[in-house]
């Protein structure tokens, strides 16, 4: 199988999932930009009740759709992406703040969440994932980063990925599962390769045409020039503004 036959395969994998939950592409798009994809999914009310709201230039939200019906929300309310100085991060939590405050000393993701583990929400144990693009000269890379329960014990596994460059038209992707169940089954093995074609606005819609219509809740794509660092993003909301 070649790298297009196994995109394509790996994007109808998704399209049959009921439920990857959230989940991470790292891309380059045909035209030659960055591209960072991230989507959200629920199957309680509270996890359904949100949106992603983009604030401050490049850093995106996410936010309560109806604020007055709001669980719960120490998990799920975060800034999802953000970008500073040639850096541009997205995650499933609130490490996003971490990898931005961090970046510097170190450039490894798994340095910067040192200090980070699973999610504390059993019997799921949500795994972390986290995704950086660096434009920085002479320090130009995509890296993932998962933190994930150990199946053996409450230790937490730390597991990265980095790559030197994307093919344009492909991305990797990551998810926190690998399907519906209860607890969870956790997403596992390497970052897949997916397709990434067209403008931001295609990319967007095959997507999110891509997840499950009863459970997909939000979708962040953002496009990143290489050269200047210039970011736009495309943000579709199920519920809501």
């Amino acid at each position: 199988m070649n790298i297009e036959q196994a995109a394509k395969s790996n994007l109808i994998a998704l399209r049959n999932n009921p439920y990857p939950g959230r989940g991470i592409i790292l891309a380059r798009s045909i035209s030659g930009d960055l591209v960072q994809i991230y989507w959200i999914m629920g199957r309680s009310a509270n996890s359904r009740n949100r949106i992603f709201k983009q604030k401050d230039g490049g850093s995106v939200f996410t936010d309560s759709a109806d604020p007055l019906t709001a669980g719960d929300t120490s998990l799920t309310l975060y800034r999802a992406m953000a970008e500073d100085a040639g850096i541009y991060v997205v995650s499933n939590g609130d490490q996003t703040d971490d990898v931005i405050r961090e970046y510097g000393w170190a450039t490894n993701l798994s340095q910067m969440l040192a200090s980070r583990q699973f999610e504390p929400d059993g019997p799921n144990f949500t795994q972390r994932i986290t995704g950086m693009i660096s434009v920085v000269p002479d320090r130009r890379f995509v890296q993932f980063a998962i933190l994930r329960k150990s199946p053996f014990d409450d230790t937490c596994e730390r597991i990265s990925y980095e790559y030197e460059g994307i093919q344009k038209g492909f991305g990797y992707f990551v998810s926190t599962y690998s399907g519906d169940g209860n607890p969870l089954p956790m997403f596992l093995g390497e970052p897949l390769i997916m397709p990434v074609e067209g403008n931001i606005e295609e990319v967007s819609s095959t997507y999110w045409d891509a997840l499950n219509e009863e459970n997909r809740i939000s979708l962040a794509v953002k496009f990143i020039d290489p050269e200047s660092g210039r970011s736009i993003i495309r943000i579709t909301n199920k519920y809501g503004a």
